[in-house]
């Protein structure tokens, strides 16, 4: 197995990406490839640990693309033009079956964009998209999209829906994934036209290809447990997900502060810093790697743009989960199964 990693992808690349690359190398079975400017990522190595990159693994490996996608480049324009970036790069290693999976924090339309026009979606999805695993209680919730695709259509959410479920089982090993539809409300009369739209054809094709759809499900119970994914368009995903990291860094930072405040919370907290520091993991973001893209041909997966080397670390790993799991194969093999694209209308 052959994983490729965006070495020049991120808000702090190289660095970040080299160093988690290099952390994870005798975590992983597999071999590392770190695509990018071959002279910057040497000279980096050599900076970091005094040594070259085949003293550090012969598993750790480099293959040069000199261009970089920036996070103010137009998408497509840039899959189609910087024909050697690091990111295209490893699109076409990807496609050729030279890497099992592309890990990338770069841009996120860019990412989205190369995928679909690179490597090609499954036959009877009409649009990937970012799946994010946040913590919940006692469990974990499956946001997807979170955040490939601003503008949606009924159809796409029924896709998500369909795609999550599929996911889970396979991946996650959950039996029967309990899927939500983000609302404002539980009442199905509740939100805007695509919502309305989308639990009437939720609620109709659910039992048709195998969604155990829960209904209309509010944010304030989202993290209850009692849901698996919870589906919506990618800019309302987004905001939930940015909101809800956010969110965590906001009571770990408040936690963190009242405990220390005085030298009698110090004491006093000594006993339970083992319960803190689980409740603080629970609430890291970085605890559960990146967003795999469902609904391409092959394993894309998009980390946080602003991964540090432990969070690059960490989706090292799952993105190896990922590929020994077959989650995209899996995929694929129930979506030439379901044929959802023949026997859903366009809406």
């Amino acid at each position: 197995m052959n994983i490729l990693l965006d070495a020049m992808g991120g808000d702090n690349a190289p660095d970040a990406n080299i160093k988690g690359a290099v952390k994870a190398i005798n975590q992983v079975k597999a071999d590392v490839t770190l695509v990018g400017k071959e002279e910057i990522i040497r000279s980096k190595i050599k900076e970091f640990y005094g040594k070259e990159v085949e003293e550090i693994s012969p598993r750790l490996k480099i293959k040069n693309a000199t261009e970089t996608i920036e996070m103010e480049d137009q998408p497509t324009t840039a899959i189609k033009q910087k024909k050697d970036s690091s990111m295209v790069v490893g699109f076409k290693m990807l496609k050729e079956n030279d890497g099992d999976v592309f890990i990338s924090a770069g841009n996120s339309g860019a990412l989205l964009a190369g995928a679909t026009l690179l490597i090609g979606r499954i036959k009877g999805i009409d649009r990937p998209a970012l799946a994010g695993i946040l913590p919940a209680y006692k469990s974990q919730l499956l946001l997807i999209d979170a955040g490939s695709n601003t503008n949606c259509k009924p159809i796409n959410l029924l896709q998500f829906a369909q795609m999550s479920s599929i996911y889970l089982k396979n991946t996650y090993k959950i039996e029967h994934p309990v899927i939500g539809l983000l609302n404002i409300g539980t009442e199905e009369t509740k939100g805007n036209e695509l919502v309305r739209e989308s639990y009437k054809l939720l609620k109709e094709k659910s039992e048709e290809l195998g969604i155990n759809f829960a209904g209309n499900v509010e944010g304030r119970d989202a993290f209850s447990g009692k849901i698996d994914a919870i589906v919506t368009d990618g800019f309302t995903g987004n905001v939930f997900l940015k909101t809800t990291e956010g969110l965590g860094k906001f009571v770990k930072r408040t936690l963190t502060e009242s405990l220390t405040k005085s030298i009698i919370s110090k004491i006093c907290t000594i006993p339970c810093l083992p319960a803190i520091n689980r409740f603080k993991k629970t609430m890291d973001y970085k605890s559960y790697g990146g967003a795999l893209f469902l609904g391409v041909k092959k394993p894309v997966v998009k980390a946080h743009g602003s991964s540090d080397e432990e969070l690059f670390e960490f989706t090292i790993k799952q993105a190896e989960k990922f590929v020994e799991n077959k989650a995209v194969d899996k995929m694929i093999e129930e979506f030439e199964k379901q044929a959802v694209s023949s026997k859903v209308s366009n809406k």
